[in-house]
This record gives C-alpha cells, structure tokens and sequence, in this order.
C-alpha cells in the first residue's frame, strides 16, 4: 500500500472524500453523484442500517497473520472490495474511467464499469491494471446488446453484470431541479444510437421511461443473456429471496445484493437487511455480493458475517477520484483494506471464513 504524495495527509477515513470532492464538481454534478429517490429514505437508510449491526468479537484468537484474499468465479483477488459501476467518470475526472482503472489496479482491486460510462468498452482493457467486470443495461436493440457483450469479453471483462432492478429510473428530484438525468445529456458510447423514445408527447414533469433503459426486460431476457455470454452473468439488484432462487435457476453466475445506492425506489429495504434472505435462499450455489452505504471496514465484515462473498463500493469511488484521480482511488482503497484488517484482527477472524455470523449480535 503506497501513500499518495497530494492526498494521503488529508483523508483519514472515506467519508473525508465526501467534502474533498463537493468542493471541485459543479453542483448539477455533485446533485447527481449525492442524489437518491424521492424523499432519499432508502438512501440514508443504506449508510445507517450497517451502523446499527452491533459486532460481538471473539478473544485470545491468533491475529499475527491476517488473510483478505479469495477467489470469486475462479479469479484471485487480494480483498473482497470491488468498485461498483457507476456512470460518466468525465463528469468527474478528466482521465474518466481509465483513471478509476489505474486506481483500482494499484489497490489490486476488481473493478465494475458501467454501460453508462464515457469510455469505449473497447478501450477499458487496454487501460485496466487488474480484474474488471463490464455491467451491462441490455438495450431495446437485442444485436446491439449481444455485440456489445462480445466487445466486452474481447477487451477483457472477466464477468457480465446485468442491472436488473432499472427498467425505469425513480423519482431524482435532485436531478430534476437541476433540468434533467446529468447522463442522458453526454449520449454515452456503449448504448445503441437509436434508442427508443421518452415518453412521445408527455411533458417533462409527465415522462417516466428513459431512452437507455428496456422496460420488456423478463427472466427469459436473463436466460438469453447466460447463454449468449462466454463468461458469467451475475444480476445486480436483487433484493427479495424467490427473485435469487429464480436467478439460480436461470443459471446466473453470481448475484449483487442493491437497491441502486436508493436512486431508484425509495423506501426500498436497505441492502444489509435483504441479504442474509438471499443468502439463505442461494443457499451457497452462487457467490454473493452487496452494495449500497459501506464507508468503513467494519461495514466490509459485518456483510461478510452476513453471508456475502465481497462488496462494491459506487459513491466513495467517485468521491476519490474527482478528488484526487487514479491516486485517490487507490488511497481510498487502501483505507478500506486497512481498516478491514483492522476489523478482522479485532474480531477474532484471521481469514475471511472466519467472519462468521456468530461475530454479530443477534
């Protein structure tokens, strides 16, 4: 873990990149990378509800070695912190995702790119210093989306992320104010050209469907998709039990355990309320992941106490680099490491196996 010469003296903990990054994004930016849906219950309630998980740590455990390592869908990774997909990174950097990919790289990080991006799928190989996952918003265009998919694989992703959980985007009253979706403006390079229309004569305040987005989209879309892909599909954005077995049976390769970061449908369950439900359900057949509020390492082992395999990381990504580039995503990444060494030792827990749910009160 290397310092960062600019940086590395000023944030201490994630939350100090929050600041960082408000101060240099145009606040029609800073709107959308803070914004949830509607009143931002869901939103808040993913940062709390980690919080109130109460840990009960073991004694007299031998912590001299601690291990973060594992393997997820036959890839060895350092850590279980991975960087979740997230939009437009010029928004926020001008390096945009090559930046988020260097920085990943140096904190031997597996990192998710988003549809939605401002780079070419093809180019993210070239650039990408580790593992990468490409997540994907199957488009209307059914061609489009399978070359698309083929793309990705070619420039290297080792996995397919299929958002399942956005047929439509929620009520972004943030974005609204600001005069729009920030994205729908900058016409991202991995969509189809031709996307379908908005809502053909309704007024801005009437429109609900978005022009990147396939509302058709079913579990027969999802088996079409497994078949297609030479590499796993995992579904991102499952909250509820039956919705993860019947991933299992449309033979998915992994689930994401999100409710969109609360940008979608507020009140929607905080994500480490719906996880051990879908951990049960999946009953050990697939990995798991989660997203949704992590900004400690303790939040990092109370998911893994709960069942989860690794977790992503979206916001604090971006709040790291808009602050500080490919360096800051790497310090952000190390202060997650760090502290979940830290959490582990303290925990009693010197592997990840040894995170278990005995190490939480029940």
């Amino acid at each position: 873990m290397s310092p960062v010469p600019e940086i590395a003296d000023r944030p201490v903990r994630v939350l100090d990149y929050r600041p960082l990054a408000a101060a240099v994004l145009p606040a029609n930016t800073w709107g959308y990378v803070e914004g949830g849906a509607g009143d931002e219950h869901s939103l808040g309630w993913n940062e709390q509800s980690w919080q109130e998980i109460r840990l009960w740590p073991r004694a007299l455990v031998d912590v001299s070695t601690i291990d973060t390592s594992l393997s997820l869908l036959g890839t060895a990774l350092a850590h279980p912190i991975a960087l979740a997909p997230t939009a437009a990174h010029s928004l926020y950097h001008p390096g945009a995702e090559s930046q988020t990919l260097v920085g990943a790289g140096g904190g031997d990080a597996l990192a998710v790119m988003s549809t939605l991006g401002s780079t070419p799928v093809d180019e993210l190989g070239r650039v990408a210093k580790g593992p990468w996952w490409f997540q994907l918003y199957v488009q209307a265009d059914r061609d489009f989306t399978t070359d698309l998919v083929q793309r990705a694989v070619v420039a290297g992703a080792g996995a397919i992320v299929l958002t399942v959980d956005t047929p439509l985007l929620g009520a972004r009253d943030r974005d609204r104010r600001m005069g729009g979706h920030t994205v729908d403006a900058m016409r991202p390079p991995n969509v189809a050209p031709a996307a379908h229309s908005i809502d053909p004569g309704a007024r801005p305040h009437q429109r609900v469907y978005n022009p990147y987005l396939d509302p058709s989209l079913t579990w027969d879309t999802l088996s079409w998709l497994v078949e297609i892909s030479p590499v796993p599909v995992l579904t991102k954005g499952v909250l509820r039990a039956d919705d993860a077995r019947r991933a299992v049976d449309a033979g998915a390769g992994g689930i994401v355990v999100s409710n969109h970061g609360g940008r979608n449908l507020d009140t929607a369950v905080a994500t480490s309320t719906a996880l051990p439900g879908v951990v049960e359900a999946v009953a050990g057949n697939l990995p798991v992941l989660v997203d949704g509020g992590i900004r400690r390492g303790t939040d990092i082992a109370k998911a893994l106490c709960l069942g989860a395999d690794a977790v992503l990381v979206g916001r604090p990504a971006i709040w790291a680099l808009a602050a500080g580039g490919a360096d800051g995503v790497t310090h952000l990444l190390d202060l997650l490491r760090s502290e979940l060494l830290m959490a582990m030792g303290l925990l009693g827990a010197p592997t990840l196996q040894d995170l278990t749910g005995d190490l939480l009160q029940q």
